[in-house]
């Protein structure tokens, strides 16, 4: 039997269980939640946008830059990890940034750690939206990630694209390989595959999570899990109702032309159209006429004097 474990020995397990959870968490932290995609106020425009070296708008420096990777705006000197040594003095501003990214457009403090890792794990290396093909120096919004299909999104379409990103690109639920139904969804591809088509010789399946997409590697859910919804695709033949002989759409009105039903009452109708044209045209002259002898006979009587329209001027006064 193996030996039990001691209090100590179960203190030190638990305590290397949460350490292991928290290096989990530090490494992946929530695009949104992330210092290079932290919300920033211009100081001299006022206006929101993503934490940035320099301002979108107006493109001023910032007085308090935020770090991209540690996000702190002064830097301590706790630790000897600064490149740029200030003993005993707090640094901000730009005494406290050492670069920018190249991704995220945003300082970098001076620090080591920030400096040597921050390039090769910058969350926005490759952010460029799958709706309208921004990049972060195209726009001045922060990045977004969906939800389902986990692509990256600006703030102007991240709405509108999760609203319609349970849409697959099929008009059923059927797998795209066989006639099955498919009970795994790749929210990328918006195809559905049954379980012996998701199994992929070029993407392997790890312990514990659901099987990738066998073309493009992404990881798949559960098709009852989503609130998936196919393709529907309204053409005008379809749209009409069905009728007493059984015809609709556009074969009823070619059939109904061919039995004379439309031919005489399309005839009548233009004729009806163009005796009304004529009749509009012959009130309009006479009214014309009516409000023209109206107008002459209200200022027939009227005197105005000599003014510049009847040939009077202000210099022939003085001559006078």
């Amino acid at each position: 039997m193996p030996k039990k474990k001691t209090g100590a020995r179960k203190k030190a397990e638990s305590r290397r269980e949460r350490e292991k959870q928290l290096r989990a968490a530090r490494s992946n932290i929530d695009l949104a939640k992330h210092p290079c995609n932290a919300s920033m106020e211009c100081d001299k425009c006022q206006r929101r946008q993503k934490n940035r070296a320099f301002c979108y708008f107006c493109n001023s420096v910032q007085k308090l830059p935020i770090c991209a990777q540690c996000g702190k705006t002064k830097c301590m000197m706790k630790s000897s990890d600064c490149v740029i040594k200030h003993a005993g003095v707090y640094s901000t501003g730009l005494a406290m940034v050492g670069a920018i990214c190249d991704f995220c457009e945003a300082w970098v403090c001076h620090g080591r750690k920030c400096l040597s890792t921050h390039a090769c794990s910058c969350p926005l290396t490759d952010a460029e939206c799958v709706e309208c093909e921004r990049g972060v120096w195209d726009h001045g919004g922060r990045i977004f990630s969906c939800s389902f299909c986990h692509n990256f999104l600006c703030e102007d379409d991240q709405f509108e694209h999760q609203a319609s990103c349970q849409v697959l690109e099929a008009e059923t639920f059927k797998c795209v390989s066989c006639n099955r139904l498919g009970q795994h969804s790749c929210l990328r591809c918006k195809a559905c595959f049954c379980d012996d088509h998701t199994r992929s010789k070029v993407f392997k399946q790890e312990k514990g999570k659901e099987p990738p997409c066998p073309k493009c590697g992404h990881e798949t859910q559960e098709t009852k899990d989503l609130s998936m919804s196919t393709r529907s695709l309204k053409f005008g033949r379809q749209t009409g109702g069905e009728e007493a002989d059984g015809a609709s759409g556009y074969d009823a009105y070619w059939k109904n032309l061919a039995s004379g039903k439309y031919g005489d009452t399309g005839c009548q109708e233009e004729e009806d159209d163009d005796y009304e044209a004529e009749e509009d045209d012959e009130e309009d002259e006479e009214g014309g006429k009516d409000s023209d002898t109206e107008t002459t006979g209200l200022f027939s009587n009227l005197n105005l004097g000599r003014t510049y329209a009847s040939g009077y001027a202000h210099y022939e006064e003085a001559e006078d």
